[in-house]
């Protein structure tokens, strides 16, 4: 073991936990592993750094380990202070093959932390509060900054109101600032005031091409100390920078808050499945085709919760943009990672980028130095994987996904039967409904003055978006190339089809320029809208009304098709039932052909200006035609001097007036942004373990209540607690915006915590809906008005559930609504791994039920009164300790209190990760 061998090189002189706030190892104790510490020589003489180095442990179980675990591997060692990290986790993750299938934890600290506006906002707010906090306990609230780097982008709140304009992307752009300035400005106030942390202001891209292109650092250089880089961030798809081979993922946003604050994640080691490629793509197909075949392939293979590494002759033939295509996509076919180790195609990418040369050499020495580089010219060693899989990239053929899923594949030759069975189908993923002799009906009507028409399947909103495809030129160049070629045969797409093109990169535009297909483009209503998350995300904007109408009088089936990489209904626009995933372009394809009800194979797209039939084939390019353009178009100074641009800002961000002050100045009559109340009263000593006595049950529920059934998502409901507020505060109906939008506001928040219509809640029988009952009073009231009523009478309350409390989407909200509701623990019989542990950050008892009982069983009613005792100190807990419960109704019960480990003590100790880390930079 890699313990023993320690001790033998290198006795340990550290006797205490070191200071496990510090990302450094405190001076006066030596570092577990010191004795790997290696030289990274520079080959014309000097030295890059230090590394710890893995081939120094000299334990033949690494050479056999996945590249992604290699990276885990490096980074619990370099991270080990025998406290938060210890030297046992290192050894689990050495002896990967072993302890992998028996789902053990371990700790992760990430290079860097990735945000994006909307889920970044209550971060932010969080660190402001903190700052506030570190001064009322009297000491100084510049100590209050991100302790792990946070890059911040600003991306997701562009919309697509204005097109098929020249003026589209400074129309959208005012728009989004006079919805957003307050937040906007805050964000500006937050990058001014906090240290180690960049913002990308609005108008500038999504966050995960400008990683891949601009942020991502590959190996870090840290003072000397060399490592991989590697990131978190509150976005499913920071997996695209996996192509890169950067690890990444990712997370929710109270993990993310931890991570920022130098506390490492908790994760289950994961299994890895291995992904052979072989052979090349054939002439035509894209990477898009590629994507959407290897979603099928993981879908159902199963991934969940595990790393896919692609390897092989064929991932060596990929470019890095294809790749790192493949890796966007992973929330999809369900993976935590889609993982392409480091190679010579990296190289080339990272000098493209205009990386330095110094910085290509370096990333190459170290990955070299510590076997983290694929060299394909070189015999590989066999790697060990839980399950393997196998591809050959040349039995890939063009297709599109949908109508309702992004794993739903349907060869583009096979579209228009697809299409014509979904029709028919039941009502499903796969099926609409429409009865045989309303199929073929076509809806007549009026758009600008000129007749139109539309029929089942009919494309109306045909988007360029989502960083999944706009990264990669090659696709981009051929959307321009069909385009062009469309012009020059005299094709003309619809003009009541909404189209947009939206990058995300300001490169995209530079090239598109240096082609000269842009032009091609907006010839064919393809003009740039903005530079961010747009329809992919449900960002499409209104239709026009003469189109809408169309749509809902005559119950139409419309068509979106897009290059994003989420289809599921509803989520691109509420008027689309049918949403297709396809390349750049394809959506340009089906933009000319407005439907998805034909064959490409055998009907025209339409009628060219010498009055002949123009086929797929007549506008779809080669291969080599694209490789061309690309190859001249694409150039190391265009993204050179975008994200030079970058740095600068724009207008109207430069415009935003902001207080040049070390505190955020609240305003209590904002909506959007509100100082939350976690820190009131806070004392310089931590309050100890709080037991709960003579506590009220809030809300009883069974099985697999998910975090959308808890945290606060969608449009606010006309009649909710949070209406309310907002009309309170002035706001008409038509301004209330979204939960998402006000993240910022605790008040907006907790008031739609549990507000789920679905909510099914054992204390009202048989209705559903967002109410409970108020048990001393027997009142059924909304879910927050009574945890008020319960607050205002100074009376603890708990939550009862069955297996899975907490399944879904890791979301900060529905553990902070919780505490803000005076939730003191929830009781279930079993959670879900991450909601488990933001419960702890929040201070939250998550109490499990012994196996073979639940409330049930044990004849609860949810009537009782609930006491949990605990000890007074901390010291006498330990981790999964047992806990006496006991009711007023006589019966009592025993529980494992779900405190995993040490660190989840300490985090309960102070009352959630927030305190303890206040307490623990206020001491220092």
């Amino acid at each position: 073991m890699v313990l023993d061998k320690l001790k033998e090189i290198m006795p340990s002189t550290c006797k205490e936990p070191v200071n496990i706030m510090s990302p450094q190892l405190n001076n006066d104790c030596e570092h577990a592993f010191k004795a790997i510490l290696t030289i990274l020589p520079k080959p014309g003489g000097g030295k890059y750094g230090k590394f710890y180095s893995l081939p120094a442990l000299n334990d033949p179980r690494i050479d056999r380990l996945p590249y992604s675990i290699r990276i885990l591997l490096e980074a619990a060692i370099r991270n080990c202070d025998k406290f938060q990290v210890t030297e046992e986790d290192v050894e689990k993750i050495i002896d990967w093959e072993n302890t992998s299938p028996k789902q053990v934890e371990i700790p992760f600290k990430p290079a860097r932390l990735l945000l994006h506006d909307y889920t970044g906002v209550p971060a932010l707010v969080d660190l402001a509060s903190m700052r506030d906090a570190m001064k009322n306990l009297g000491n100084d609230p510049n100590k209050i900054n991100p302790l792990t780097p946070v890059d911040f982008v600003v991306d997701h709140s562009v919309q697509v109101n204005v097109i098929r304009s020249e003026n589209a992307v400074q129309a959208n752009m005012e728009l989004e600032f006079q919805r957003y300035k307050e937040r906007f400005a805050f964000i500006k106030w937050s990058s001014s005031v906090l240290q180690n942390m960049l913002v990308v202001p609005p108008g500038s891209g999504i966050l995960h091409q400008i990683n891949l292109e601009y942020l991502a650092h590959v190996v870090f250089n840290d003072n000397g100390i060399l490592f991989p880089d590697s990131v978190v961030a509150t976005d499913s798809h920071t997996t695209m920078i996996n192509g890169l081979g950067v690890a990444g993922w990712g997370v929710g946003g109270i993990e993310a808050e931890a991570a920022m604050l130098g506390q490492p994640l908790s994760m289950v080691l994961p299994g890895i499945v291995g992904f052979r490629l072989s052979g090349k793509l054939r002439d035509g197909v894209t990477a898009t085709d590629l994507v959407l075949t290897v979603t099928q392939i993981l879908r159902n293979h199963g991934v969940v919760g595990k790393f896919v590494e692609f390897y092989g002759e064929g991932a060596a033939e990929l470019s890095l943009a294809d790749r790192a295509t493949i890796a966007n996509m992973s929330p999809e076919y369900g993976a935590t990672m889609g993982f392409f180790p480091v190679d010579h195609v990296t190289l080339q990418y990272l000098k493209l980028t205009g990386r330095s040369d110094e910085t290509v050499s370096m990333v190459e020495a170290y990955l070299r130095a510590n076997n983290m580089f694929v060299d394909y010219n070189q015999p590989q060693q066999e790697r060990v994987y839980t399950s393997y899989l196998q591809l050959d990239l040349a039995d890939v053929e063009p297709c599109v996904s949908g109508p309702k899923r992004p794993h739903d594949r349907v060869p583009l030759k096979e579209v228009k039967a697809d299409w014509q069975a979904c029709l028919g189908n039941k009502l499903g993923f796969k099926g609409f409904a429409v009865p045989k002799k309303e199929q073929n009906k076509v809806s007549k009507f009026t758009f600008q003055g000129q007749p139109a028409e539309l029929g089942h399947g009919s494309v109306v909103i045909a988007a360029i978006t989502s960083c999944t495809n706009t990264s990669n030129p090659s696709v981009m160049i051929g959307a321009g190339l069909v385009a062009k070629k469309a012009c020059e045969l005299g094709l003309e797409v619809k003009p009541w089809v909404k189209t947009s093109l939206a990058p995300g990169s300001g490169v995209v535009t530079k090239y598109l320029l240096q082609s000269g297909l842009q032009k091609y483009l907006n010839q064919q209503g393809f003009n740039i809208v903005g530079y961010g998350c747009t329809t992919c995300i449900g960002n499409s904007g209104e239709l026009d009304e003469s189109v809408a109408s169309a749509i809902s009088e005559n119950d139409v089936v419309a068509a979106a098709v897009l290059s994003g990489n989420r289809n599921f209904e509803g989520r691109i626009h509420p008027l689309t039932r049918a949403n297709y995933l396809a390349s750049p372009p394809l959506v340009v394809v089906y933009a000319l052909a407005s439907t998805v009800d034909i064959d490409f194979e055998t009907e025209p797209i339409g009628t060219g200006k010498d009055g002949k039939s123009v086929y797929f084939r007549d506008i779809w390019p080669s291969n080599e035609e694209i490789a061309e353009v690309v190859q001249s178009s694409v150039l190391p100074d265009m993204f050179k001097s975008a994200y030079e641009a970058i740095r600068k800002g724009n207008p109207m961000w430069d415009q935003l007036h902001v207080p040049a002050s070390t505190l955020y100045s609240w305003d209590p009559n904002s909506t959007y942004i509100h100082d939350p109340p976690y820190f009131k009263n806070m004392t310089v000593e931590p309050p100890g373990p709080q037991g709960v006595k003579d506590a009220y049950c809030l809300l009883s529920f069974g099985d697999s209540i998910t975090t959308d059934h808890i945290s606060p998502v969608g449009s606010i409901h006309k009649d909710s607690p949070a209406a309310k507020y907002l009309l309170q505060h002035g706001l008409d109906r038509r301004d209330f915006n979204t939960y998402g939008s006000r993240r910022g506001n605790d008040e907006v928040m907790t008031r739609g915590t549990f507000a789920n219509i679905r909510l099914v809640n054992k204390l009202l029988k048989e209705e559903v809906g967002p109410k409970t009952i108020h048990i001393p009073t027997g009142d059924k009231l909304t879910v927050y008005d009574a945890a008020m009523r319960y607050k205002a009478a100074d009376q603890d309350t708990v939550i009862l559930a069955g297996a899975d409390y907490g399944s879904g989407s890791s979301r900060d909200w529905a553990a902070k609504g919780p505490m803000l509701l005076g939730v003191k623990a929830v009781i279930a019989k079993s959670f879900e791994r991450i909601h488990r542990s933001n419960l702890v950050g929040m201070g939250i008892i998550p109490l499990c039920f012994k196996p073979e009982e639940d409330a049930d069983t044990l004849g609860l009613t949810g009537h009782e009164c609930y006491t949990i005792n605990l000890p007074r100190k901390i010291r006498e807990m330990r981790p999964c300790q047992d806990v006496a419960v006991t009711t007023d109704t006589g019966k009592s019960f025993t529980c494992t209190a779900r405190f995993d480990t040490k660190v989840e003590l300490e985090y309960f100790n102070h009352g959630g990760i927030l305190p303890f880390v206040i307490r623990n930079l206020n001491k220092e």
